[in-house]
């Protein structure tokens, strides 16, 4: 199961919320039941970014160790699940990480609304982030898929 990103595109949305990520992939089959390594590169890359950010900012400690430790935690799940015991650890390794990406999306925003960082700075994280939970949405969702395909007789 796996799939490749082909476009990310952040468009404005009319409602108060601002902004929404939209992907589009297309869909292949890997052999192997682990996770796309892309998702793990990208989750890599992430993590380093992030802690380059946590190391710049200057006080409030709780606000960038609650930063670091959800959005270092969204690779190591992902990693994690290339080691699953089976299907069913493997699709909840990857909600653990994408409930990780959700956690490190408020934290992003949390940040910009109190004057920490600019919105210029955050922006290529909050893409990256978004990225990250497509590629986790289509990875569960295909797992399931695959999953309810086996069960059926």
């Amino acid at each position: 199961m796996g799939f490749i990103l082909l476009h990310v595109k952040r468009m404005r949305d009319t409602s108060r919320h601002g902004y929404f990520t939209f992907c589009v992939a297309k869909y292949f089959t890997i052999r192997s039941t682990a996770c796309h390594p892309l998702g793990f590169a990208i989750s890599l890359d992430f993590s380093t970014n992030i802690i380059h950010l946590c190391e710049q900012t200057k006080g409030h400690y709780a606000l960038t160790n609650q930063l670091e430790r959800s959005a270092t935690s969204i690779g190591a799940n992902i990693h994690e699940a290339n080691y699953a015991h089976g299907r069913a650890d493997f699709i909840a390794k990857l909600q653990i990480a994408l409930k990780e990406c959700y956690e490190t999306e408020y934290w992003l925003t949390l940040f910009v609304r109190s004057g920490l960082v600019s919105k210029e700075v955050i922006k290529p994280l909050y893409d990256q982030c978004g990225t990250l939970r497509c590629l986790l949405v289509a990875s569960i969702n295909t797992a399931k898929k695959n999953t309810e395909k086996k069960t059926d007789p």
